[in-house]
C-alpha cells in the first residue's frame, strides 16, 4: 500500500478498533505459488505482542492449507466504511472549477506470520470467541454449545484453525483532510445528507479528523 503521510493512521488502538468493528477480512498470500485471497471473519486478541494476534478458521480443503507446509506470510485487509465523493460538494467548484471526484475510505493492513492448527480444543475456543463476539448483543445469544456435541464434532473435522502473529499494522484514513475548510465541510454535509450508512460513517470521520487537526 502506497503510503501518503497525510492519510496515514499509526495509532494501534484506532486501527484495532476498526479491525474489531469490521472483522470480515481479506486474507492475501502468495504461499500457493500465486496470489490467493480468502475472505474470513477474524478475531483480534490484543495484549499478545505489540500489534496483537488474529485467529480464524478455514475449510480443511482450502488450498491455502492443503498446498502449504509450515508458517506462511500473509496480509489481512480490513475494509472500513468507504464512499464516493462528488466534486459538487466542494465550495471551490464554484470558485474555479478545478476539482475532480475522489473516494474516501478507511482501511487497515495487518501483516504477519500464519500458523495452522487442527487442535479440537483450540477450534472450539476460537468458534466460541467468534460467535460470542457477534451474538452478545442479541436478547437470546446463540452459543456453540447449543448444538449437539456429535454434530459439532463432525463440523470440526472439516475445519482448520489458524493464528496470525501480527508484525506490522498500516492504516489509511482518507477522509478529506487534504481539503480546505470550506471544501471538507461541504463533503461532511453532503455525505450526512446522502441517507446512506456508509456515507454517514465517513461524514463523521471527516468531522472527527478535521477537528483533531484544528489548532
Amino acid at each position: 500500500m502506497l503510503k501518503q503521510p497525510l492519510f496515514s493512521e499509526t495509532r494501534i488502538d484506532v486501527m484495532h478498533a476498526l479491525m474489531v468493528a469490521h472483522p470480515f477480512a481479506t486474507l492475501v498470500s502468495a504461499a500457493t505459488g500465486g496470489l490467493s485471497a480468502d475472505h474470513v471473519p477474524l478475531v483480534l486478541h490484543v495484549g499478545e505482542g505489540e500489534c496483537g494476534v488474529l485467529r480464524g478458521h478455514l475449510a480443511a480443503n482450502n488450498a491455502l492449507f492443503r498446498q502449504t507446509d509450515g508458517p506462511i506470510e500473509v496480509l489481512s485487509v480490513f475494509q472500513g466504511p468507504q464512499t464516493y465523493v462528488t466534486p459538487s460538494w466542494y465550495a471551490s467548484k464554484q470558485e474555479h472549477g478545478k476539482v475532480v471526484p475522489t473516494w474516501n475510505y478507511v482501511v487497515v493492513h495487518a501483516r504477519g506470520t500464519l500458523n495452522f492448527t487442527q487442535d479440537t480444543a483450540w477450534l472450539m475456543q476460537h468458534l466460541s470467541d467468534l460467535t460470542a463476539q457477534h451474538e452478545s448483543h442479541r436478547a437470546a445469544p446463540w452459543a456453540v454449545t447449543d448444538a449437539p456435541d456429535d454434530f459439532i464434532a463432525r463440523q470440526l473435522r472439516h475445519l482448520v484453525g489458524f493464528e496470525i502473529s501480527v508484525t506490522d499494522l498500516q492504516g489509511t484514513w482518507k477522509v478529506s483532510q487534504n481539503k480546505a475548510l470550506q471544501d471538507w465541510t461541504g463533503v461532511r454535509d453532503g455525505l450526512s445528507a446522502a441517507g446512506d450508512p456508509e456515507a454517514e460513517a465517513i461524514s463523521k470521520l471527516v468531522e472527527e479528523r478535521a477537528r483533531s487537526k484544528a489548532p
